[in-house]
């Protein structure tokens, strides 16, 4: 008797098998009961007698029993299972379910939010949010193979690093050993994937965690998220923008058929363009916008290095400077536009690319600057005190040992992922996320710290 997915039973009709999974429904016909037996690939039509009576709703059960065709009239084209059903010949209660607080019959749409993510381990259960976790799985794993292929190296990057001024808010986390010094979790591995290219690593990817005490949003998942971080030496802003539209287009077609790219190779448009022809800079061009199967790519570029405001709180204590980067502080200027720098920053050019999917911005990159002088006047523009700029010493330092030109993109899974499968929020394809009051319900996080670990650490609160 094979032990099987509930799937891969279609193709084992006439035999006997041994299926585990949750009861998904009970119909009770009095002398016959029928259940949907649900595991992770799906559910099947399973036909008990008397024994099923005890059954409840998300019981943990195994059945032994054969395969059989179901007659013709009675067939379900809705799911892989439905030309069989399985007539049980041994029943075993693994496990007895409470009544669940939620249905999880349906898509899941119509339920609170703060009830599902409380009870998530049971929100996953129901084959719509299986089948996103299943979609991420298998992208991941084709991102890996993909960029492998290509001979680029993994390296993981540290999640305890340095707190510098990078833009958003940084999570801080107490060192034990070096009392009143603190840890930051990474907003990126943006200075570490760039010293992996002095280092000479050439090609990087990382399917990285990032950290942001920044407020959520639909398309934004408050505290954590996930990017596919990708960096290049010896390569060209067009070199970036290949890999990406290959990856992805390859990606598609492969993982996602029902899936329709509208136009290939994907469009390009300046920011400029964009803003005046779309009044934003991450245009929906699809042509019905009520498709979920169309996707409309496009890249934007030539963004403006610089934005300009009149007082800047961008960076803490930058002395009210009139200018913040755009992208980030290690975007290199359009080659033309160097000279600008010193004579009007406001017109130059950096070199950006937005990864643009149905309106939402899936991805961001740049080349990168490798000239420590260039770096240095960006840092004074931007405002940095000496200070400032020390906490970026190692990144100097290590430009003065031969650094090659570089430069990368990073996607992010969960947006990209959202905007891929019509999701209405980036909750929908992450397994365990925060609520939008910041809370991993799940496990009720934040909590507080007992008074002897506050005491180890050195800190206390009011």
């Amino acid at each position: 008797m094979k032990k099987l997915f509930i799937t891969d039973s279609s193709s084992h009709i006439g035999q006997e098998v041994e299926l585990y999974g949750w009861v998904a429904t009970i119909r009770d016909h009095k002398k016959i009961v029928f259940i949907d037996l649900r595991d992770r690939s799906g559910i099947v039509q399973v036909v008990g007698g008397e024994s099923f009576k005890e059954l409840g709703v998300e019981d943990v059960v195994c059945i032994k029993g054969l395969v059989k065709e179901r007659p013709p009239h009675m067939v379900n084209e809705k799911i892989p299972t439905g030309k069989i059903e399985i007539e049980a010949k041994e029943l075993t209660i693994i496990s007895k379910s409470a009544v669940p607080p939620m249905p999880l019959d349906t898509d899941g749409y119509e339920i609170d939010e703060e009830t599902r993510l409380k009870y998530r381990y049971l929100d996953i259960r129901r084959p719509r949010m299986m089948r996103n976790l299943i979609a991420r799985s298998k992208m991941t794993t084709y991102i890996r193979n993909f960029l492998t292929a290509k001979s680029f190296l993994e390296v993981e990057t540290p999640i305890l690093t340095k707190t510098t001024p990078e833009g958003a808010r940084d999570f801080i986390v107490p060192s034990r050993l070096q009392p009143g010094n603190f840890y930051a979790l990474p907003q990126s591995p943006q200075q570490y994937k760039q010293l992996l290219m002095v280092a000479g690593v050439e090609r990087y990817f990382q399917i990285a965690r990032c950290f942001r005490d920044e407020d959520p949003r639909a398309d934004r998942a408050y505290g954590e998220f996930t990017q596919l971080d990708i960096e290049m030496s010896f390569v060209t802003q067009e070199d970036i923008l290949q890999l990406a539209e290959e990856l992805f287009t390859s990606l598609v077609k492969e993982l996602f058929p029902t899936k329709k790219i509208m136009q290939t190779p994907w469009p390009r448009m300046s920011h400029a363009q964009a803003q005046k022809e779309y009044g934003c800079d991450k245009p929906d061009m699809r042509k019905n916008k009520n498709d979920k199967d169309e996707l409309a790519f496009v890249w934007v570029v030539d963004y403006p290095l610089f934005t300009q405001q009149k007082e800047s709180d961008y960076f803490h204590g930058s002395g009210g400077a009139k200018f913040a980067p755009s992208h980030h502080m290690f975007t290199a200027p359009h080659p033309d536009d160097v000279g600008l720098l010193d004579s009007d920053p406001t017109k130059v050019r950096g070199l950006q690319h937005d990864l643009v999917l149905n309106g939402f911005e899936v991805g961001g990159g740049s080349i990168r600057i490798h000239d420590p002088k260039v770096q240095e006047r960006v840092f004074d523009l931007i405002g940095f005190s000496s200070e400032q700029k020390q906490q970026f010493e190692h990144m100097l330092t290590a430009f003065t040992f031969g650094v090659p030109p570089h430069g990368g993109i990073a996607p992010g899974i969960d947006r990209f992922l959202m905007a891929l499968l019509g999701e209405p929020s980036v909750r929908e394809v992450i397994a365990y996320p925060a609520s939008s009051g910041g809370k991993t319900a799940v496990v009720a996080a934040p909590s507080k710290a007992a008074d002897s670990q506050l005491k180890e650490l050195n800190i206390q609160t009011t």
